[in-house]
Protein backbone atom coordinates (compact mmCIF):
# COMPACT_ATOMS: atom_id res chain seq x y z
CA UNK A 1 0.00 0.00 0.00
CA UNK A 2 2.89 2.24 1.21
CA UNK A 3 5.07 1.59 -2.12
CA UNK A 4 1.75 2.44 -4.21
CA UNK A 5 0.94 5.19 -2.57
CA UNK A 6 4.43 7.54 -2.65
CA UNK A 7 4.06 6.52 -6.72
CA UNK A 8 1.19 8.32 -6.80
CA UNK A 9 2.67 11.10 -4.83
CA UNK A 10 5.69 11.70 -6.88
CA UNK A 11 3.15 12.36 -9.84
CA UNK A 12 3.30 15.05 -11.90
CA UNK A 13 0.46 17.05 -13.06
CA UNK A 14 -0.59 18.35 -16.65
CA UNK A 15 -3.77 19.48 -17.41
CA UNK A 16 -5.10 16.73 -19.39
CA UNK A 17 -2.24 14.16 -18.64
CA UNK A 18 -0.77 14.06 -22.02
CA UNK A 19 2.80 15.88 -21.41
CA UNK A 20 5.58 13.10 -21.24
CA UNK A 21 6.68 13.02 -17.48
CA UNK A 22 3.50 15.07 -16.56
CA UNK A 23 0.98 12.10 -16.60
CA UNK A 24 -1.37 13.49 -13.95
CA UNK A 25 -4.51 15.24 -15.26
CA UNK A 26 -6.20 18.07 -13.63
CA UNK A 27 -3.64 21.19 -13.22
CA UNK A 28 -5.31 24.15 -13.15
CA UNK A 29 -6.66 26.73 -13.95
CA UNK A 30 -4.78 28.09 -10.95
CA UNK A 31 -2.00 26.23 -9.09
CA UNK A 32 1.11 26.18 -6.58
CA UNK A 33 2.74 23.37 -7.34
CA UNK A 34 1.97 20.49 -10.25
CA UNK A 35 3.65 17.44 -7.62
CA UNK A 36 2.82 16.74 -4.06
CA UNK A 37 6.82 15.24 -3.90
CA UNK A 38 7.74 18.94 -5.32
CA UNK A 39 6.44 20.91 -1.94
CA UNK A 40 6.78 17.90 0.66
CA UNK A 41 10.81 17.12 -0.48
CA UNK A 42 13.45 18.27 2.20
CA UNK A 43 14.66 16.15 3.96
CA UNK A 44 12.90 13.10 2.12
CA UNK A 45 10.16 12.67 0.27
CA UNK A 46 6.80 13.80 2.69
CA UNK A 47 9.05 16.08 4.37
CA UNK A 48 8.39 19.77 4.18
CA UNK A 49 10.07 22.78 1.68
CA UNK A 50 13.19 22.64 0.04
CA UNK A 51 15.51 25.17 -1.15
CA UNK A 52 19.05 25.52 -1.42
CA UNK A 53 19.91 26.35 2.20
CA UNK A 54 22.43 23.81 3.08
CA UNK A 55 24.81 21.22 0.94
CA UNK A 56 22.19 18.36 1.80
CA UNK A 57 19.68 20.27 0.20
CA UNK A 58 20.63 20.59 -3.40
CA UNK A 59 17.26 21.13 -4.60
CA UNK A 60 16.27 24.75 -5.51
CA UNK A 61 12.88 26.17 -4.96
CA UNK A 62 11.37 24.16 -7.88
CA UNK A 63 8.22 27.18 -7.53
CA UNK A 64 10.15 29.13 -9.86
CA UNK A 65 10.66 26.86 -12.94
CA UNK A 66 7.04 26.51 -12.83
CA UNK A 67 6.08 29.53 -13.63
CA UNK A 68 6.80 28.96 -17.36
CA UNK A 69 7.05 25.45 -17.83
CA UNK A 70 5.15 24.12 -21.03
CA UNK A 71 4.71 27.43 -22.37
CA UNK A 72 3.08 29.14 -19.48
CA UNK A 73 3.32 32.73 -19.30
CA UNK A 74 3.43 33.61 -15.42
CA UNK A 75 6.14 35.89 -14.00
CA UNK A 76 7.55 34.51 -10.69
CA UNK A 77 6.11 36.45 -7.80
CA UNK A 78 9.26 38.46 -5.84
CA UNK A 79 8.60 36.33 -2.68
CA UNK A 80 9.37 33.35 -4.32
CA UNK A 81 12.88 33.03 -5.30
CA UNK A 82 14.97 29.56 -5.58
CA UNK A 83 16.48 30.20 -2.42
CA UNK A 84 13.64 30.18 -0.51
CA UNK A 85 10.63 28.01 0.93
CA UNK A 86 7.90 27.24 -1.56
CA UNK A 87 5.01 29.07 -0.42
CA UNK A 88 1.20 29.90 -0.63
CA UNK A 89 -0.24 33.19 -0.25
CA UNK A 90 -3.13 34.37 1.38
CA UNK A 91 -4.95 37.68 0.77
CA UNK A 92 -6.31 38.88 4.05
CA UNK A 93 -8.93 40.88 3.45
CA UNK A 94 -10.85 41.18 -0.59
CA UNK A 95 -11.30 44.52 -2.36
CA UNK A 96 -14.51 44.98 -4.19
CA UNK A 97 -17.69 47.99 -4.81
CA UNK A 98 -18.22 47.08 -1.30
CA UNK A 99 -15.14 47.83 0.21
CA UNK A 100 -13.15 45.61 2.22
CA UNK A 101 -14.81 42.31 3.08
CA UNK A 102 -12.58 39.11 4.62
CA UNK A 103 -10.87 36.96 2.19
CA UNK A 104 -8.22 34.64 3.86
CA UNK A 105 -8.35 32.28 0.99
CA UNK A 106 -5.43 31.07 -1.25
CA UNK A 107 -4.25 32.78 -4.14
CA UNK A 108 -2.89 30.67 -6.67
CA UNK A 109 0.78 31.86 -7.46
CA UNK A 110 0.16 30.63 -11.39
CA UNK A 111 -2.13 29.88 -13.83
CA UNK A 112 -2.40 27.51 -16.76
CA UNK A 113 -2.89 30.23 -19.71
CA UNK A 114 -0.11 29.90 -22.29
CA UNK A 115 0.62 26.05 -21.55
CA UNK A 116 0.80 24.15 -24.66
CA UNK A 117 -2.32 21.79 -22.80
CA UNK A 118 -4.59 24.51 -22.16
CA UNK A 119 -4.82 26.36 -25.82
CA UNK A 120 -7.59 29.63 -25.04
CA UNK A 121 -6.88 29.81 -21.43
CA UNK A 122 -6.39 33.29 -20.55
CA UNK A 123 -6.88 34.07 -17.02
CA UNK A 124 -4.34 36.14 -14.97
CA UNK A 125 -2.51 35.43 -12.50
CA UNK A 126 -3.25 37.33 -9.55
CA UNK A 127 -1.98 40.97 -8.62
CA UNK A 128 0.54 39.92 -6.25
CA UNK A 129 2.69 43.48 -6.46
CA UNK A 130 -0.41 45.74 -6.03
CA UNK A 131 -1.67 43.36 -2.69
CA UNK A 132 2.04 43.26 -1.63
CA UNK A 133 1.91 46.87 -1.72
CA UNK A 134 -1.46 46.92 0.30
CA UNK A 135 0.47 44.60 3.03
CA UNK A 136 -2.85 42.15 2.01
CA UNK A 137 -0.36 39.33 1.60
CA UNK A 138 0.34 36.37 4.16
CA UNK A 139 2.38 33.31 3.29
CA UNK A 140 2.26 29.87 4.21
CA UNK A 141 5.14 26.77 3.83
CA UNK A 142 4.47 23.29 3.57
CA UNK A 143 3.92 21.33 6.50
CA UNK A 144 6.03 17.89 7.14
CA UNK A 145 3.75 14.71 6.78
CA UNK A 146 6.09 12.37 8.22
CA UNK A 147 4.17 10.02 11.80
CA UNK A 148 0.55 11.61 10.77
CA UNK A 149 -0.71 8.45 10.94
CA UNK A 150 0.06 8.39 14.61
CA UNK A 151 -1.44 11.86 15.42
CA UNK A 152 -4.79 11.14 13.52
CA UNK A 153 -5.05 7.53 15.49
CA UNK A 154 -4.65 9.97 18.77
CA UNK A 155 -7.91 9.83 20.75
CA UNK A 156 -9.37 13.31 21.55
CA UNK A 157 -9.60 11.91 25.02
CA UNK A 158 -5.87 11.98 25.28
CA UNK A 159 -5.41 15.62 23.42
CA UNK A 160 -7.51 16.76 26.07
CA UNK A 161 -5.96 15.14 29.31
CA UNK A 162 -2.43 15.98 28.13
CA UNK A 163 -3.82 19.55 27.90
CA UNK A 164 -5.49 19.61 31.51
CA UNK A 165 -2.65 17.82 33.03
CA UNK A 166 -0.53 20.75 32.49
CA UNK A 167 -3.23 23.48 33.17
CA UNK A 168 -1.79 24.78 36.29
CA UNK A 169 1.46 24.57 35.31
CA UNK A 170 0.46 26.75 32.48
CA UNK A 171 -1.16 29.22 34.13
CA UNK A 172 1.92 30.35 36.12
CA UNK A 173 3.40 30.87 32.11
CA UNK A 174 0.36 32.54 31.22
CA UNK A 175 0.01 29.83 28.68
CA UNK A 176 -3.82 28.80 27.89
CA UNK A 177 -4.58 26.71 24.64
CA UNK A 178 -7.31 25.30 22.93
CA UNK A 179 -8.43 23.07 20.54
CA UNK A 180 -9.71 23.65 17.02
CA UNK A 181 -13.08 21.13 16.41
CA UNK A 182 -15.19 20.41 13.56
CA UNK A 183 -18.22 22.42 13.51
CA UNK A 184 -20.44 19.86 12.55
CA UNK A 185 -19.65 17.00 15.44
CA UNK A 186 -17.40 18.92 17.69
CA UNK A 187 -14.34 16.68 18.01
CA UNK A 188 -10.81 17.70 17.43
CA UNK A 189 -9.25 19.12 14.44
CA UNK A 190 -5.52 18.63 13.90
CA UNK A 191 -3.91 19.22 10.59
CA UNK A 192 -2.82 22.01 8.98
CA UNK A 193 -1.02 25.52 10.40
CA UNK A 194 -4.25 26.26 12.42
CA UNK A 195 -5.47 22.77 12.97
CA UNK A 196 -7.83 23.77 10.50
CA UNK A 197 -8.48 19.80 8.85
CA UNK A 198 -10.29 16.72 10.49
CA UNK A 199 -8.59 13.89 8.95
CA UNK A 200 -5.69 13.05 6.58
CA UNK A 201 -7.64 12.45 4.06
CA UNK A 202 -9.54 16.05 4.19
CA UNK A 203 -5.99 17.59 4.56
CA UNK A 204 -4.88 15.84 1.85
CA UNK A 205 -8.10 16.37 -0.62
CA UNK A 206 -8.09 20.01 -0.25
CA UNK A 207 -4.69 20.60 -0.72
CA UNK A 208 -4.70 18.39 -3.72
CA UNK A 209 -7.86 21.22 -5.11
CA UNK A 210 -5.91 23.92 -3.54
CA UNK A 211 -2.59 24.24 -4.13
CA UNK A 212 -2.79 21.81 -7.81
CA UNK A 213 -6.48 22.83 -8.94
CA UNK A 214 -7.16 19.14 -8.87
CA UNK A 215 -10.94 18.82 -8.18
CA UNK A 216 -11.91 15.36 -6.45
CA UNK A 217 -14.21 13.55 -5.08
CA UNK A 218 -13.93 15.67 -1.31
CA UNK A 219 -13.72 19.39 -2.77
CA UNK A 220 -15.56 18.56 -6.55
CA UNK A 221 -15.72 22.07 -7.43
CA UNK A 222 -13.09 23.24 -10.28
CA UNK A 223 -11.28 26.56 -8.61
CA UNK A 224 -10.84 29.53 -11.04
CA UNK A 225 -13.49 27.76 -13.63
CA UNK A 226 -13.37 30.78 -16.09
CA UNK A 227 -14.78 30.39 -19.59
CA UNK A 228 -11.81 28.29 -21.51
CA UNK A 229 -9.63 27.20 -18.57
CA UNK A 230 -11.65 24.27 -18.11
CA UNK A 231 -10.59 21.09 -19.98
CA UNK A 232 -12.10 17.96 -17.88
CA UNK A 233 -15.27 17.08 -16.18
CA UNK A 234 -15.31 17.08 -12.56
CA UNK A 235 -14.15 15.21 -10.07
CA UNK A 236 -11.02 15.24 -11.90
CA UNK A 237 -9.90 12.77 -9.42
CA UNK A 238 -12.66 10.32 -8.00
CA UNK A 239 -12.83 6.57 -7.09
CA UNK A 240 -14.85 6.13 -10.26
CA UNK A 241 -11.90 5.98 -12.44
CA UNK A 242 -12.13 2.53 -11.78
CA UNK A 243 -7.95 2.75 -10.79
CA UNK A 244 -8.54 1.06 -7.30
CA UNK A 245 -8.28 3.94 -5.45
CA UNK A 246 -8.62 7.69 -6.47
CA UNK A 247 -5.14 9.86 -5.99
CA UNK A 248 -6.53 11.56 -2.29
CA UNK A 249 -6.73 8.19 -0.95
CA UNK A 250 -3.34 7.49 -2.13
CA UNK A 251 -1.94 10.80 -0.34
CA UNK A 252 -3.78 10.27 2.68
CA UNK A 253 -1.72 6.22 2.90
CA UNK A 254 1.37 7.54 2.01
CA UNK A 255 0.94 10.37 4.90
CA UNK A 256 -0.76 7.55 7.16
CA UNK A 257 1.62 5.49 6.74
CA UNK A 258 4.69 7.33 6.39
CA UNK A 259 7.51 7.02 9.73
CA UNK A 260 7.81 9.78 12.47
CA UNK A 261 11.24 11.03 12.40
CA UNK A 262 14.16 9.94 14.05
CA UNK A 263 15.95 11.70 16.26
CA UNK A 264 19.67 11.03 16.96
CA UNK A 265 21.46 9.77 19.58
CA UNK A 266 21.44 11.54 22.75
CA UNK A 267 24.48 13.06 24.28
CA UNK A 268 25.01 15.09 27.22
CA UNK A 269 24.64 18.32 25.69
CA UNK A 270 21.30 17.10 23.91
CA UNK A 271 20.00 15.50 27.55
CA UNK A 272 21.05 19.00 28.94
CA UNK A 273 19.34 20.96 26.59
CA UNK A 274 16.24 18.69 26.89
CA UNK A 275 15.53 19.48 30.65
CA UNK A 276 16.24 23.50 29.91
CA UNK A 277 13.69 22.90 27.12
CA UNK A 278 10.96 21.99 29.92
CA UNK A 279 13.04 23.97 32.63
CA UNK A 280 12.14 27.35 30.44
CA UNK A 281 8.56 26.23 29.70
CA UNK A 282 8.81 24.84 26.04
CA UNK A 283 6.97 21.57 26.99
CA UNK A 284 3.81 23.11 28.35
CA UNK A 285 2.52 23.84 24.18
CA UNK A 286 5.41 21.27 22.61
CA UNK A 287 4.33 18.35 24.39
CA UNK A 288 7.27 15.35 24.65
CA UNK A 289 4.54 12.64 24.41
CA UNK A 290 1.17 11.42 23.17
CA UNK A 291 -0.14 7.74 23.07
CA UNK A 292 -2.46 6.51 20.13
CA UNK A 293 -5.50 4.22 20.55
CA UNK A 294 -6.45 1.36 18.95
CA UNK A 295 -5.61 1.78 14.88
CA UNK A 296 -6.44 -0.88 12.47
CA UNK A 297 -2.88 0.12 10.94
CA UNK A 298 -0.16 -2.01 11.98
CA UNK A 299 1.55 -1.17 14.71
CA UNK A 300 0.27 2.18 15.54
CA UNK A 301 -2.27 1.14 18.46
CA UNK A 302 -1.51 2.08 21.59
CA UNK A 303 1.85 3.52 20.71
CA UNK A 304 3.48 6.38 22.43
CA UNK A 305 5.34 8.93 20.12
CA UNK A 306 7.12 12.03 20.62
CA UNK A 307 5.89 14.71 18.15
CA UNK A 308 6.43 17.49 20.36
CA UNK A 309 3.09 19.26 20.10
CA UNK A 310 -0.18 19.36 21.81
CA UNK A 311 -2.14 19.60 18.58
CA UNK A 312 -3.95 22.51 20.67
CA UNK A 313 -4.16 26.39 19.67
CA UNK A 314 -2.09 29.02 20.94
CA UNK A 315 -2.35 33.03 20.83
CA UNK A 316 1.59 33.84 19.33
CA UNK A 317 0.51 37.81 19.38
CA UNK A 318 0.87 40.39 16.79
CA UNK A 319 4.64 39.88 15.37
CA UNK A 320 3.27 36.41 14.18
CA UNK A 321 -0.27 36.54 13.64
CA UNK A 322 -1.59 36.36 9.80
CA UNK A 323 -4.85 37.74 10.01
CA UNK A 324 -6.62 34.61 9.11
CA UNK A 325 -9.48 32.65 10.77
CA UNK A 326 -9.63 29.36 9.90
CA UNK A 327 -12.02 27.49 12.33
CA UNK A 328 -12.21 28.20 15.66
CA UNK A 329 -8.34 29.74 14.89
CA UNK A 330 -8.10 33.18 15.33
CA UNK A 331 -5.98 35.89 13.45
CA UNK A 332 -3.16 35.14 15.92
CA UNK A 333 -3.33 31.81 16.94
CA UNK A 334 -1.89 28.24 15.22
CA UNK A 335 -1.54 25.29 16.16
CA UNK A 336 1.80 24.41 18.53
CA UNK A 337 4.11 23.31 15.31
CA UNK A 338 5.20 19.89 16.11
CA UNK A 339 8.92 19.72 16.60
CA UNK A 340 10.07 15.84 15.52
CA UNK A 341 11.90 16.42 12.51
CA UNK A 342 13.03 19.82 13.30
CA UNK A 343 16.77 19.55 12.86
CA UNK A 344 17.13 18.69 9.36
CA UNK A 345 14.10 21.40 8.36
CA UNK A 346 15.38 24.52 6.07
CA UNK A 347 12.73 27.00 6.96
CA UNK A 348 10.71 27.85 10.43
CA UNK A 349 7.92 29.74 11.19
CA UNK A 350 4.08 29.05 9.20
CA UNK A 351 5.50 31.40 6.67
CA UNK A 352 9.03 30.42 6.56
CA UNK A 353 10.26 33.72 7.19
CA UNK A 354 13.89 32.37 8.66
CA UNK A 355 15.83 29.50 8.74
CA UNK A 356 17.99 31.17 11.85
CA UNK A 357 16.69 28.39 14.74
CA UNK A 358 17.45 30.77 17.23
CA UNK A 359 15.47 33.84 15.63
CA UNK A 360 12.80 31.32 15.33
CA UNK A 361 12.18 31.10 18.65
CA UNK A 362 12.50 34.55 19.64
CA UNK A 363 10.09 35.32 17.03
CA UNK A 364 7.49 33.63 19.65
CA UNK A 365 7.51 36.91 21.57
CA UNK A 366 5.69 39.56 21.05
CA UNK A 367 2.57 41.94 22.19
CA UNK A 368 -0.21 38.96 23.46
CA UNK A 369 1.28 36.37 22.87
CA UNK A 370 1.09 33.44 25.64
CA UNK A 371 5.30 32.42 24.94
CA UNK A 372 6.19 35.71 26.72
CA UNK A 373 7.12 34.17 29.76
CA UNK A 374 8.85 31.25 28.20
CA UNK A 375 11.04 33.37 25.73
CA UNK A 376 11.83 35.43 28.79
CA UNK A 377 13.21 32.73 30.87
CA UNK A 378 15.15 31.52 27.82
CA UNK A 379 16.47 34.79 26.82
CA UNK A 380 17.77 35.03 30.61
CA UNK A 381 19.75 31.57 29.72
CA UNK A 382 23.84 31.37 29.60
CA UNK A 383 25.09 31.11 26.25
CA UNK A 384 26.63 27.73 27.04
CA UNK A 385 22.77 26.67 27.94
CA UNK A 386 21.14 28.09 24.86
CA UNK A 387 23.30 25.92 22.64
CA UNK A 388 22.74 23.11 24.49
CA UNK A 389 19.14 24.13 24.07
CA UNK A 390 19.44 24.19 20.39
CA UNK A 391 21.77 21.32 20.31
CA UNK A 392 18.61 19.61 21.62
CA UNK A 393 16.25 20.76 18.88
CA UNK A 394 18.00 19.82 16.14
CA UNK A 395 18.76 16.45 17.60
CA UNK A 396 15.01 15.85 17.41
Amino acid sequence: MFTQALQTFMEVDSVEGGIAGETGAGLGPGFNGNSCAQCHAQPALGGSSPGLKSPQSPIANPQVALATLDGATNKVPPFITSDGPVREARFIVAVNQQGFTTDGGVHNLYTIAGRSDAAGCTLPQPDFAKELGRNNVIFRIPTPLFGLGLVEATPDSILQANLAATASRRAGFGIHGSFNTSGNDGTITRFGWKAQNKSLLMFVGEAYNVEQGVSNDLFPSERSAVTGCVFNASPEDSITKGEGSSDVEQFATFSRLSAPPAPTAPTGSTQHGAQLFDQVGCTLCHSPSLTTGQSRYTGMSNVTYNPYSDFALHHMGWGLADRIFQGAAGPDQFRTAPLWGLGQRLFFLHDGRTSDLLQAIRAHAGRESEANISIQQFNALTPSQTQDLLSFLRSL
